[in-house]
């Protein structure tokens, strides 16, 4: 009889290791899942391009168009005209587009090899006149969970996430303009 019990413990110790790895998994699933609608828009601090501290809760209130990108990313750069005319679109209204730059310091190599780009001069090129934040460590990456650049999150007033876009897109088109225009009436 006490050898059929030993034949059985190999079963019985991955079971208990399965049942811990599943446990573990529940217990921890908020910090490996993307973030996405439904969920809390996580707060987080940057600087702007003059160095000034700010974080994403200062605009709880308001609808906000968070876009994670990049200046040596051509999808960030193509979508950034469209960003600006929605930006103006919204002019004086409860909404804020925070474009958040993942650039190394100018001049200077990220740790996946791409060479920081100048924010400013980039800022002015484009006309950009919506809030343009650094990030050069890419926190916001791992705090949003991003897969890569550009990846936008409009958050609603209540300071949930209402809808992610992966990659690049015209953000002045009709569907999305709609889309902002119900969330700041309700």
């Amino acid at each position: 009889m006490s050898a059929r019990r030993s034949g059985n413990l190999p079963y019985f110790i991955a079971s208990l290791l399965a049942v811990g790895v599943i446990a573990f998994a529940w217990v921890a699933r908020d910090r490996h899942m993307p973030v996405g609608p439904g969920a809390a828009a996580p707060d987080f601090e940057a600087v702007t391009v003059a160095g000034e501290p700010v974080r994403i809760s200062d605009f709880r209130g308001q609808v906000v168009l968070l876009n994670v990108w990049a200046t040596w990313c051509p999808p960030c750069v193509y979508e950034m005209p469209s960003m600006q005319r929605l930006y103006e679109t919204f002019e004086g209204e409860d909404f804020e587009i925070v474009a958040v730059s993942v650039d190394a310091p100018f001049g200077q190599r990220s740790p996946f090899g791409q060479v920081g780009g100048d924010v400013a001069a980039f800022v002015e090129e484009y006309e950009l006149t919506f809030p343009i934040w650094l990030d050069p460590a890419g926190r916001i990456q791992r705090v949003y969970r991003t897969t890569g650049v550009p990846e936008s999150f409009v958050i609603g007033r209540d300071g949930r996430i209402y809808r992610k876009v992966s990659g690049a897109t015209e953000w002045d088109q009709e569907q999305y303009v709609d889309f902002i225009r119900r969330l700041l009436d309700d």
